[in-house]
């Protein structure tokens, strides 16, 4: 729906009809998820030229920005906290070439997290003043919610603010002054966490953080001053990157990336020798004997990439194999993410006699496809990984569904709009011929107009032909030149129009 909606802004704005997209992703999106957002966008219409995530967008964005277009060898740490999801990513730039080097994150980490920590204090002030529980009542709570995030955009530019919110719960008024010191006190922990991912993503990138050139920060909640203040900490005292709109980068760094695969940058100088190099977010295997996680992909390897492993069987005259592919950083696989499984069929012999191969092949939009191959018989399978994925069959379906709905949608509001018109052109008639001294043409105008009034009430789900029909059988009636004068009349003396 969201990818919809974008799409009909996009298509408003440029005039034309946009068919093909890049949409960004949270670094630490998973394999699910992607392919879930993808087929997203194939079901809003939209050719997806690839999926790329949201700090390596950010890093495009800084790199072409006028102020620091990078001539040389950087390395450049984005730290992207938003609204709901935090990731951190180590981007490398030469030549127009951007390999990333580690990303990290937390898909439910941000300002949500920041605003429930006030509202939690909030509830516990409410409780101590007044002995109540406000968390019961599901109203005052999405209230306390509102205040509270506002509280927190304030607290950006400002030492204190308070949060008064008028009947919360049973008529009774709730006010409360929250430092930028008592926020910074109950969010701790999550800022903490977040440096945590920091310094874990430099230590997979192999990089000392003195080696990095620029921290580039964006996302909303990047705003916050204390998060600015640690991440600043961190780096010893480095000046942060705050040139590109924290709001904006990503997206700006999309546009860069959609111009390059559709071939519109051949022209722009700092984006021939465009290349993007992203990472794998986690670490892709299947389950080995005794729940083991056999790893194919490590996290952060380089993508696109393709690995293959040759693997035999436990136990005499095994008639298959089931594979199950699983996603995470656990050793035992029933700690990380199902992603799917299927089952090879093998021709009965000893243990360890049969060989089969699997394939993993990582995409440039971080999507899987797995394949199993039977060495013996030639015998082929594709994963049809069901977490999170959607068949192509049941994409096509709702296509056709959104489809249908788009018919249905665009001859509901013709219909609705028909409707006003008639409506709108009832009222305005009956203002006017109210102008009208008593007469045989006034009453016939009225009744006409009584009728319709009628008739509209009667049909609300009429045609829009039913209902073009009883606007031209009014027009008619309405038309005669005495009423036109009466409708300027009507305009001058400006009677308010119903």
């Amino acid at each position: 729906m969201v990818l919809t909606k974008m799409r009909e802004i996009a298509q408003s704005f440029v005039g034309t009809n946009v068919e093909e997209a890049v949409i960004t992703v949270p670094a630490y999106f998973n394999d699910s998820q992607r392919q879930a957002t993808k087929d997203a966008g194939t079901i809003a219409g939209l050719n997806i030229l690839r999926i790329i995530s949201e700090p390596t967008a950010a890093a495009i964005a800084y790199s072409l920005h006028s102020e620091s277009i990078v001539t040389g060898k950087k390395n450049v740490l984005v730290f992207d906290l938003g609204g709901g999801t935090f990731d951190v990513s180590i981007v490398t730039i030469k030549a127009g070439k951007f390999e990333v080097k580690a990303t990290g994150g937390d898909t439910h980490l941000g300002g949500e997290d920041f605003d429930s920590q006030m509202v939690d204090f909030c509830v516990g002030e409410f409780k101590r003043k007044h002995n109540k529980d406000i968390s019961l009542n599901p109203r005052a709570m999405r209230r306390l919610r509102t205040a509270c995030e506002r509280a927190k955009r304030v607290l950006s530019s400002s030492l204190e603010t308070r949060i008064e919110i008028d009947a919360l719960l049973e008529d009774i008024d709730f006010s409360a002054t929250v430092t930028r010191a008592k926020f910074e006190e109950l969010n701790m922990s999550l800022f903490a966490k977040c440096m945590e991912t920091v310094v874990t993503c430099l230590e997979d990138a192999k990089l000392y953080k003195f080696a990095v050139d620029d921290v580039v920060i964006v996302g909303g909640s990047s705003r916050i001053p204390k998060i600015q203040q640690l991440l600043q900490e961190l780096f010893d005292g480095k000046e942060l990157c705050k040139r590109i709109n924290p709001d904006e980068a990503v997206a700006y760094g999309a546009a860069v990336q959609a111009s390059i695969l559709s071939g519109w940058s051949n022209d722009v100088k700092n984006l021939k020798d465009f290349k993007l190099v992203e990472v794998a977010p986690l670490s892709l295997g299947v389950q080995d004997k005794g729940q083991v996680m056999s790893v194919f992909i490590p996290r952060n390897t380089s993508i696109p990439t393709k690995k293959k492993k040759v693997f035999t069987t436990t136990v005499d005259d095994q008639v298959d194999a089931p594979i199950r592919v699983f996603e995470g950083e656990r050793a035992k696989s029933s700690d990380n993410i199902f992603l799917g499984e299927m089952i090879l069929d093998l021709q009965p012999a000893p243990r360890g006699v049969p060989k089969f191969d699997i394939s993993f092949d990582l995409d440039a939009n971080g999507i899987l496809n797995v394949i199993a191959r039977d060495r013996a018989t030639g015998q082929e399978k594709n994963m049809g990984l069901k977490s999170g994925r959607l068949s192509s069959l049941e994409i096509e379906m709702m296509i056709k569904e959104a489809q249908k709905f788009k018919a249905e949608d665009d001859e509901f509001k013709k219909r609705t709009a028909a409707w006003n018109v008639l409506e709108y052109y009832a009222y305005k008639m009956r203002a006017a011929i109210s102008l009208k001294k008593s007469s045989a043409y006034k009453k016939k105008v009225e009744d006409a107009i009584e009728e319709v009034c009628q008739w509209l009430n009667a049909n609300k789900h009429a045609e829009v032909q039913q209902i073009e029909k009883k606007k031209k059988e009014l027009e008619c009636v309405c038309k005669p030149s005495a009423l036109t004068k009466l409708m300027e009349k009507f305009k001058r003396n400006k009677i308010p129009q119903l």
